[in-house]
């Protein structure tokens, strides 16, 4: 399979959890430094952008703002849409049904990890067709994986092969690191653990995972008792 190679990257309790009110408490504040540090090393070392899902990109850009849809015409084709002026580096947001609303074509954020990556919206065909004008509008580029649901495969071969994106950095949450864990297109798994337990409401670091094996290549733990692991996929 052509693809971009796939490192999964994230923050995690020490019983494997990623999103919670865990990640809010003093004692994930070091985790959370070296993550983002992690995250620029991985950048600097050939990461062509990152992949999150509709519910992290709100709450970490868009902040729940969404367009008035009735502005806009629906658009009658459900051809990808690439063009030339795109920046090399990548914010793919796996957003099904096009629920995302953006104020500009790329990330707005102080982070060089983060600011400036050209937005780009992974879709399905359930979309709202004026959406898609609204997509054009903004110059925000957008690429078709699936019917009702995202084939994560078809999408990464689009995005290896439309976009020439060669690394990739999945950054959660936990639903759509559980659709690439099904898929087995995690090549690497870099893990900041955090010295805390998670609440058991709180998600795991892949949504209904299957079975699959990985080699640990690296440990590093630092004074904050955090402790970073690196695993390569078997």
């Amino acid at each position: 399979m052509i693809k971009p190679y796939i490192i999964c990257h994230m923050v995690t309790s020490i019983d494997g959890k990623v999103t919670g009110e865990f990640l809010s408490k003093p004692s994930c504040e070091a985790a959370t430094d070296i993550y983002y540090e992690l995250n620029r090393e991985y950048n600097k070392n050939g990461a062509n952008g990152f992949i999150c899902g509709r519910v992290t990109m709100e709450g970490s850009f868009t902040g729940g703002w969404y367009p008035d849809l009735s502005e806009y015409p629906p658009y009658d084709s459900f051809d990808d849409f690439i063009h030339d002026d795109l920046s090399g580096f990548y914010a793919v947001s796996f957003d099904p049904s096009g629920k995302l609303g953006w104020k500009s074509d790329k990330i707005i954020d102080e982070d060089p990890g983060y600011g400036g990556a050209q937005v780009i919206e992974v879709l399905t065909k359930k979309v709202d067709l004026r959406y898609l004008s609204y997509l054009r509008s903004m110059n925000i580029p957008y690429i078709f994986a699936g019917e009702t649901e995202i084939d994560v495969k078809v999408s990464l071969e689009k995005l290896y092969t439309l976009l020439n994106i060669t690394a990739l950095l999945l950054e959660g949450g936990s639903i759509v690191n559980g659709y690439f864990q099904r898929a087995e297109v995690i090549d690497e798994l870099s893990l900041v653990v955090a010295p805390i337990v998670a609440d058991a409401e709180d998600k795991p670091l892949f949504m209904a995972s299957m079975v699959s094996d990985f080699e640990l290549k690296e440990i590093k733990k630092y004074k904050s008792s955090v402790t970073w692991l690196n695993y390569k996929r078997k």
